[in-house]
């Protein structure tokens, strides 16, 4: 096992086939699929259960769920385990409307005897490990993590993966490592402590691992756009140097995303969808001058002859 795991975090509408496999090229150690609604599992929904599709060479891959009901959680996950990832992962973390504000993700950070019920109904149902990601609480006056965390591992989880937000923080403000670090040092955790937030350097990375004694860390947005993040990460933790990467080799990576994204959607204008907001937010493009109508043009092309012209101008113009 790598000394320094770095995970590719779940999210939503994000980490597609496509993108996982290049961040595994890149060193992900582990990575995670887009999160999946129980109840559209249980009731066979296409879309949904798209998501569920795995390629050998994306193990180890975990598949993550989310849903507020005991029952359906366990059913959805024995119909995931069919489909034979290496991990189940319940999401109790996502914080937007539509999910916490439901009873699900985040929001059972306010219903913590439900989160442990839906946790031991998982566990039960399938012979695959059950991990949890989840946050520091609900908000600044209830950041019930370290009590928490203990308490998933009674259910019978194998790891826990927190993000340094409370659900109230959404994605704004700087994630809180603090109690991330408490968990890992807490006596009676005896199982990995996966820790998430603000991993966008590879010297952040360092200072996570050092400081808080965390098993892996796990990187989400700061991806977009550069899967090849895993390998910068990786080669300065083992003491390597920096590799220079020109804009033309970035590009390219980014059009190979695009065109394994058309391949697995199997339609040109919803995988090139499924993946502009990649190449949109990629950090090559940060800073170039006068940037703003470029990108908006991006967001706006719906064929690969488009995206792929107005990428090579960029090279052209600032390569």
């Amino acid at each position: 096992m790598n000394k320094y795991p770095l995970y590719l975090a779940p999210m939503e509408d994000v980490t597609d086939p496509a993108f996982r496999l290049l961040c595994k090229r890149f060193g992900a150690d582990r990575v995670y699929t887009e999160f999946v609604n129980a109840d559209a599992i249980v009731r066979d929904v296409a879309s949904s259960m798209r998501k569920l599709r795995i390629d050998d060479a994306e193990r180890p891959v975990a598949i993550q769920i989310y849903g507020k009901d005991p029952c359906s959680m366990a059913d959805a996950a024995r119909i995931v385990e069919q489909a034979k990832p290496d991990i189940i992962d319940i999401n109790f973390g996502c914080p937007v409307k539509k999910v916490a504000g439901k009873g699900a993700g985040a929001g059972l950070l306010r219903d913590v005897p439900k989160m442990l019920e839906i946790t031991r109904a998982v566990v039960n149902a399938v012979h695959t490990p059950v991990t949890v990601k989840t946050r520091l609480g609900w908000d600044e006056e209830n950041k019930i993590i370290v009590d928490l965390a203990e308490a998933l591992q009674d259910c019978g989880i194998s790891e826990i993966a927190i993000h340094g937000r409370t659900r109230a923080q959404m994605y704004k403000g700087d994630a809180d490592w603090s109690l991330i670090g408490e968990v890992k040092r807490n006596p009676r955790m005896h199982i990995p402590v996966i820790g998430n937030g603000d991993i966008t350097t590879p010297q952040r990375a360092k200072e996570c691992f050092e400081l808080y004694g965390v098993d892996a860390v796990m990187i989400g947005r700061a991806t977009f756009g550069c899967p090849w993040i895993f390998e910068d990460i990786s080669r300065s933790l083992d003491g390597q140097p920096a590799i220079e990467r020109p804009m033309q080799w970035c590009m390219d990576v980014l059009k190979e995303h695009v065109n394994r994204s058309i391949e697995w959607v199997g339609d040109e204008r919803k995988g090139i969808v499924h993946s502009r907001r990649h190449f949109a937010a990629s950090p090559i493009l940060k800073g170039l001058p006068d940037f703003r109508q470029t990108r908006i043009a991006l967001l706006r092309a719906e064929t690969k002859e488009e995206v792929f012209h107005i990428m090579d101008a960029i090279v052209e113009q600032y390569g």
